[in-house]
């Protein structure tokens, strides 16, 4: 059936895909992409936002079934707040480094579904262009910085890209040093977290243990966390020490 009347093959050419690929989404063969949703949007949408909103539900179901409760918190997050200990925030990572960390991951994740798990976890960065801009904070422990995931290729883009990131208005990017144990208290020995002030300013954490997402609402159980993740913030190192220690790290890695 043609989409707003227009054929597969006019309507392929007017948003830069094949005839098939449009065929294919209209018969539910496979799914639309974001980008083509955006296409789409942009061509026959009308203003109307049928397309943009099909694009929610679209990411939403590419969602490990873990996350997807979250991910509709974070979009309209005023304040995101994350400490890493592993890996670099889903929401800053680069697609080589995202790839990367999926498809390397186990159990091994068929190939298409890779693709859709990266295309979602790609969409996220939609939030640093929202308007209004949420403030968002990021804390990693050093070892994040040197770990390569793919190849030391990935890991130097995905340094550069961080330090990009740093740099913007509405982000602050921190990094734990190795040696903190050695000073005295280390706080962050319970694991990552995730805080987020909600557009209706209710605070909440997220964590993941073991592919099983944990929301926790609980005003008193959300705010020792929160006092947990400030005690973490006053041991790394100053936002400006912070993206010099990116950039020497992403010159190191030739």
């Amino acid at each position: 059936m043609p989409v707003a009347g227009i054929q597969s093959r006019s309507l392929g050419k007017k948003i830069g895909y094949t005839g098939s690929a449009v065929s294919a989404m209209e018969t539910c063969a496979q799914p639309a992409s974001d980008q083509m949703l955006v296409k789409l949007e942009e061509a026959i949408g009308g203003g109307l936002g049928v397309f943009e909103k099909a694009r929610s539900w679209m990411l939403l179901e590419k969602y490990p079934a873990r996350f997807r409760g979250f991910s509709e918190l974070e979009a309209e997050a005023v304040t995101i707040c994350s400490y890493e200990t592993l890996v670099v925030d889903g929401l800053f990572q680069t697609e080589e480094y995202a790839r990367a960390l999926i498809g390397g991951g186990y159990p091994p994740v068929p190939e298409q579904k890779r693709d859709q798990l990266v295309e979602a976890r790609l969409a996220r960065r939609a939030l640093f262009e929202r308007t209004p801009a949420p403030m968002i904070e990021l804390i990693l422990e050093e070892g994040v910085l040197r770990r390569p995931f793919g190849s030391w290729e990935v890991l130097r883009g995905q340094l550069h890209s961080l330090a990009a990131d740093a740099r913007r208005d509405n982000v602050c990017v921190q990094v734990l040093p190795m040696d903190r144990g050695l000073r005295g208290t280390y706080a962050g020995d319970r694991g990552a977290m995730k805080l987020v002030e909600t557009k209706d300013h209710e605070h909440v954490v997220y964590m993941e243990i073991e592919d099983q997402g944990i929301l926790i609402c609980d005003p008193p159980e959300a705010s020792q966390l929160g006092h947990r993740y400030a005690k973490i913030r006053s041991q790394a190192l100053s936002p400006d020490d912070s993206l010099s220690f990116i950039e020497r790290l992403a010159g190191e890695n030739r």
